[in-house]
């Protein structure tokens, strides 16, 4: 039994898939069109053309069967993206991921029973323009209430300066987790250890605290 199946082979499903199996898992690909069927033959444990809006092919493929059901259909399917999430809910699939093109699709979408909606286009375009915001902060995750993990640049006038001299977690309000240098990481610092310029710091912090630090490069 396929680990994953993802329906909809457009540019975002292709690529949900074929990294699926990159990593080693069994992914089931679904979509109406010969041609993205075609292309993804060989690669994937099964590719299979099928009308996804259709309760009987969806049986007949014994989906609710697979753990984790990504809904990729594209921007000229926005109706179908909804039906058939709506159909993979009511077969008792377990997890269904599904993609949001607009706001109101996304809400469509937890509505009639998507456990988790991604908004590929959004998340792009929000962190392009935090990067050219922001160019000193290379990479930022959101935990949540546990604040936002982020990769900063050191600045130039930290170089030659230990963290404990800097005081960073009580003047600037973060935690530093690891130092990336020179592709190493240093982890488990006491404190004592003199940044240089080309360092790059894991920290832990608010959103404000980090673009706080960010905006000294």
């Amino acid at each position: 039994m396929a680990e994953f199946a993802v329906i909809g082979l457009g540019t975002f499903g292709r690529h949900v898939a074929l990294n699926l199996a990159r990593h080693g898992q069994s992914v089931l690909a679904i979509d109406l069109a010969e041609e993205e069927a075609d292309e993804l033959a060989g690669e994937l444990d099964a590719v299979v053309r099928a009308d996804a809006t259709d309760e009987k092919a969806l049986r007949e493929l014994r989906v609710n069967r697979i753990p984790c059901v990504v809904v990729a259909i594209g921007a000229q399917a926005m109706e179908a993206s909804i039906l058939t999430t709506a159909l993979l809910r009511q077969l008792g699939v377990t997890r269904i991921v599904a993609r949001a093109l607009t706001e109101l699709h996304a809400r469509v979408l937890h509505a009639v029973g998507a456990h988790q909606v991604v908004s590929p286009e959004a998340e792009m375009g929000e962190r392009l323009a935090r990067r050219l915001a922001q160019p000193n902060v290379l990479e930022r995750f959101e935990l949540g209430d546990s604040g936002t993990l982020a990769e900063v640049e050191v600045p130039e006038a930290f170089a030659g300066q230990s963290l404990r001299e800097l005081d960073v977690r009580q003047r600037y309000d973060l935690t530093v987790l690891a130092i990336r240098r020179q592709g190493s990481v240093l982890s488990g610092l006491s404190g004592n250890e003199k940044l240089i310029q080309g360092d790059l710091l894991v920290v832990l912090g608010s959103p404000d605290a980090i673009s706080g630090i960010a905006n000294l490069a």
